[in-house]
């Protein structure tokens, strides 16, 4: 099997075969209809989001593109950050609002709503930060980055329970997941364009400038760098062996045992992985395979 280029180099083709496009999501289709839509956009087999958003929501929804739809996992437990109107059922001061939603930085206690598609259980989620970002009357606008599978809705009902006035949440727009925000998204109709200019006209700047390489979704994991012979050995099935080992983050340790990212020196992915051994080792397995991404 063949190993990729390096991600700086791929061709068009390459990037729709294994890309990521970080699309803004328009409201009223849902996160699997869109995918859909890019997928048949791309003339690809298969398209995967990154993280659901109900059809009324805007904004941040990564489209993994061919083969990359083999690493969503990685945005599981990746943080979302939100923009949230909410909306207050009486009139309060910001610094109340302020004082409060400061009490909501921490793990709280949510239960999936009855239309959601999980198990309705008790669960722990946290909220990193929660920002108010301004207030009028009976509206404030909220910045929220949380962890994974926090239901927006919820907190913004719960915010208004603690402020004794009562809350629901207005307009949500996702501004960032995992290493994704939307200082850089793109449109369906941008990545439409993108695929005409590059089809029809030969122009593939607009298609590169709104598809990266796949890697891009895997910045935030650990890495290991493997010899281009381990990469092939990978291919067929085969754990990374300590020998084929070129470098590894100096976060890991033979304890840590994390999803990591392998990679040729050239910056191609090879696998997904847990780390089972010690990147310095002489011999023995150090990654356990998770996906083969060539």
């Amino acid at each position: 099997m063949a190993l990729r280029g390096p991600p700086a180099e791929r061709s068009p083709a390459e990037l729709l075969s294994f890309g990521v496009l970080n699309l803004d999501k328009p409201p009223g289709p849902s996160a699997h209809q869109v995918a859909a839509w890019v997928r048949d956009l791309a003339g690809v087999d298969r398209a995967a989001h990154a993280g659901t958003l109900d059809p009324k929501v805007t904004g941040c929804l990564p489209m993994l593109l061919g083969d990359a739809t083999r690493m969503a996992q990685v945005f599981d437990d990746s943080e979302k950050e939100y923009v949230a109107v909410l909306e207050v059922h009486d009139r309060v001061n910001q610094p109340d609002l302020e004082r409060v939603a400061a009490d909501f930085e921490d793990e709280i206690y949510q239960k999936p709503p009855k239309k959601s598609a999980v198990v309705r259980r008790l669960r722990v989620r946290e909220i990193i930060d929660l920002a108010v970002l301004e207030s009028e009357q009976r509206q404030a606008l909220l910045r929220v980055r949380c962890e994974s599978g926090t239901y927006i809705r919820k907190l913004c009902h719960d915010i208004g329970m603690a402020l004794g006035t009562g809350a629901h949440m207005g307009d949500l727009r996702r501004v960032g997941t995992g290493p994704f925000d939307d200082r850089d998204l793109a449109t369906l109709h941008d990545f439409a364009d993108a695929l005409a200019w590059y089809r029809e006209d030969d122009d593939p700047v607009a298609l590169e400038a709104v598809v990266q390489p796949a890697e891009r979704a895997l910045v935030d994991l650990p890495s290991v760098t493997i010899a281009e012979s381990a990469a092939k050995a990978v291919a067929d099935g085969a754990p990374v062996y300590a020998p084929g080992v070129i470098d590894a983050d100096a976060c890991l340790g033979p304890d840590a045992e994390p999803l990591v990212a392998c990679y040729t020196p050239n910056g191609a992915v090879v696998c997904l992985g847990h780390l089972i051994g010690d990147p310095d080792a002489e011999s023995g397995t150090v990654v356990d395979l998770e996906r083969v991404l060539v």
